[in-house]
C-alpha cells in the first residue's frame, strides 16, 4: 500500500526542496500505542470463531515538519491488527505537503498534495488515533471498518478554504484522488474466495461546514462520488465489474463544556454492473446514520453512547426482497444493521487512557465481506461486541 505515484512524486518534491535549502526548521512528532481485548460472539466481526481476541492493536507515529511559514510536510505510519475488520500490517495513512497559499483576517486557504487526509466527515480526520475518536469501534453506518483504509485518505490533492465573518465560520473542503487496494482488502470487501484485483479509479469529495459566531453548534453537508473496478483472475468464474458509490451526508455537532452531541445522516447509492455475471446490474439506495452523546463527568471520566442505523435498500428495510433474490441463500438480516453502543473512558494519567464499551447489534450488513456475505460464520441476527483498550501516547 506504500507504493503510489502520488507519494513518489511527493518524495521527489521534498528532496528538491531539501537540495535547494528552502526549508529548515521545526519537526513536531508524536505517537501512540494501544492494545486491547475484543470479543464478538456469534459473528465474524473480529474472527471466525467469535472468541476473545487480542486483535485490537494500534501503533502509530506521526509528525509535521515546517519547511517554511507557508509549507509544511505531514505524515503518519501505523501498524494495525483488527482481525476481520481490516488488513493486518503497516500502512502509510497519509503523507502530504500543506501549502498555506493565502491568509488574511477573513480568509485562510490551504492546498494539500500527496496522500491527503479525509477531512470531510466529523471524525474522518481523527479516527486514525485512538485518543481522538469517541469510541473504540465507531458507528459502522458511516465509519465502516471494512473501508477504513479507503476512507482515511487518498493519493491526490485537496483544498480547504476557511472564511470568518459576522455570520460565523464557513469551511469548504474538496478532494480528488485514488487509493491503492491490496489483495487482502479486496477479499474483505468482495469475498473470501476472490483472487482478482480491485482498483479505486476515482474518489471525489466535497463538504461545506458552517458554525455560527460564538456558537457551540455546527452543521455540514458532504457529497461523495467514487468508482471501483474489479478485474477477475484467469481462473475465476466471477465476471469483471464496475461499482459506483454516491453519497450525500448531513451532519450536526454540539460541543459544550460537559456535553457533546453529534449526528451524521447519509443516503448512499451503490450501482453494480457485472461481477456475478456479465449481464448483472443492480442499484441499491441505502440509508443510515447515528446519534452520539458524550458526557464528561469529570476531567478524567467520560461516558458515551450512540445509536446507529443502516439499511442497504431504503425500500426493503428488513431485507425480504434482498433474501428472495438469492433464493433464501442469504438471510434477510444481511440487508441491515442496527446498533446500540455505550461505554466509558478514564484518563489514568495525562498519557494513559483506559476505555471499555459494549455494542448490541441486530443485523450483519456491516460485517466483511459485503458483496459475497459470509453466511456460514454470521449465522445470528442478534450479536454483541465487547471491547476494552489501554492507550498510551507519547
Amino acid at each position: 500500500m506504500l507504493k503510489t505515484n502520488a507519494c513518489s512524486a511527493l518524495i521527489c518534491l521534498v528532496s528538491s526542496l531539501l537540495g535547494s535549502s528552502v526549508l529548515a526548521h521545526d519537526l513536531a512528532w508524536q505517537g501512540f500505542v494501544a492494545q486491547g481485548l475484543i470479543s464478538a460472539p456469534d459473528s465474524g466481526f473480529v474472527n471466525n470463531d467469535g472468541g476473545l481476541s487480542a486483535e485490537l492493536t494500534e501503533v502509530g507515529l506521526n509528525g509535521r515538519y515546517s519547511l517554511s511559514p507557508s509549507w509544511h510536510l505531514a505524515g503518519q505510519l501505523v501498524y494495525l491488527n483488527g482481525g476481520n475488520r481490516y488488513p493486518t500490517g503497516a500502512r502509510l495513512d497519509y503523507l502530504f505537503l500543506d501549502w498555506a497559499f493565502y491568509n488574511s483576517d477573513a480568509w485562510q486557504a490551504n492546498l494539500y498534495l500527496g496522500r491527503v487526509k479525509n477531512q470531510h466527515w466529523l471524525y474522518s480526520s481523527t479516527r486514525d488515533v485512538p485518543f481522538t475518536r469517541p469510541s473504540i469501534v465507531l458507528p459502522q453506518s458511516v465509519y465502516f471498518d471494512g473501508f477504513r483504509d479507503v476512507a482515511v485518505g487518498s493519493d491526490g490533492m485537496a483544498l480547504q478554504l476557511r472564511h470568518s465573518a459576522d455570520h460565523g465560520d464557513l469551511t469548504f473542503n474538496w478532494s480528488l484522488g485514488t487509493v491503492p487496494i491490496s489483495s487482502r482488502q479486496s477479499r474483505l470487501l468482495l469475498g473470501h474466495n476472490t483472487t482478482g484485483s480491485t482498483d479505486l479509479t476515482r474518489d471525489h469529495k466535497a463538504s461545506l461546514y458552517w458554525q455560527p459566531q460564538l456558537s457551540a453548534f455546527s452543521v455540514g453537508l458532504v457529497l461523495q462520488d467514487a468508482a471501483f473496478t474489479y478485474t477477475p483472475a484467469a481462473t475465476e468464474l466471477i465476471s469483471a465489474a464496475d461499482f459506483q458509490v454516491q453519497r450525500v451526508m448531513l451532519n450536526m455537532r454540539y460541543q459544550g463544556e460537559h456535553w457533546e452531541l453529534a449526528s451524521e445522516l447519509q443516503q448512499e447509492r451503490l450501482q453494480t454492473n457485472g461481477f456475478f455475471s456479465p449481464q448483472f446490474a443492480r442499484q441499491q439506495l441505502g440509508q443510515g446514520g447515528y446519534l452520539l452523546a458524550q458526557y464528561r463527568v469529570s476531567p478524567a471520566w467520560r461516558w458515551f453512547s450512540w445509536l446507529d442505523y443502516m439499511v442497504l435498500e431504503k425500500d426493503d428495510r428488513w431485507g425480504r426482497a434482498f433474501s428472495a433474490q438469492t433464493g433464501g441463500a442469504v438471510p434477510a438480516y444481511f440487508a441491515y444493521q442496527h446498533t446500540l453502543a455505550s461505554g466509558v473512558s478514564v484518563d489514568l494519567t495525562a498519557r494513559i487512557r483506559l476505555q471499555a464499551e459494549i455494542h448490541w447489534n441486530r443485523g450483519t450488513a456491516r460485517l466483511t465481506p459485503v458483496i459475497q456475505p459470509d453466511v456460514l460464520t454470521n449465522r445470528r441476527e442478534y450479536w454483541q461486541l465487547y471491547a476494552m483498550q489501554l492507550m498510551y501516547r507519547f
